[in-house]
C-alpha cells in the first residue's frame, strides 16, 4: 500500500545550463508541489504503512534546506531542475523512510516530474 504527504516550496532559480534567450535562463520563481510517497505493508495492529507525522519529520530538514532558497546557493543544486530536485530530495528523505517510493515534482500546473529511484 501506498501513503503520500503533500509539501509546498516557494524556491527561486535559474538553469545555467540554457542558452541565455531562453527564460529559464534567468532567475525566477516557482512555487513547487512536492508529493512525499512511501509504500509498505498495512500494519495489522495500526493499520496503516506509517505515520505521516513521521513522513512530516522527515521533510522537516528539506524544507529548511529549500523554502523561500535561491536553489544555485544550495550544495548539489548548482543546475536545480525539478528532476534534479526530485533526486536530491531522495537522497535525503531515503534515510529516514526506508519504503520511500516516489517523488513528484510540480513546478508548474501544468509541469513537472516523478522519481522512483532509478534514472
Amino acid at each position: 500500500m501506498d501513503i503520500y504527504n503533500i509539501f509546498h516550496l516557494e524556491c527561486a532559480r535559474r538553469l545555467p545550463n540554457l542558452p541565455a534567450e531562453h527564460p529559464c535562463a534567468r532567475v525566477h520563481g516557482h512555487s513547487f508541489r512536492v508529493e512525499v510517497h512511501v509504500s509498505g505493508p498495512l500494519d495489522e495492529r495500526l493499520a496503516w504503512v506509517l505515520d505521516f507525522a513521521d513522513v512530516e519529520t522527515a521533510w522537516g530538514p528539506v524544507k529548511a534546506a529549500l523554502d523561500h532558497r535561491y536553489l544555485n546557493d544550495v550544495p548539489g543544486l548548482d543546475n536545480p531542475t525539478s528532476e534534479r530536485m526530485a533526486i536530491w530530495i531522495w537522497d535525503r528523505l531515503k534515510p529516514a523512510l526506508p519504503g520511500l517510493a516516489k517523488i513528484v515534482i510540480q513546478e508548474t500546473a501544468v509541469s513537472g516530474c516523478i522519481y522512483t529511484g532509478t534514472g
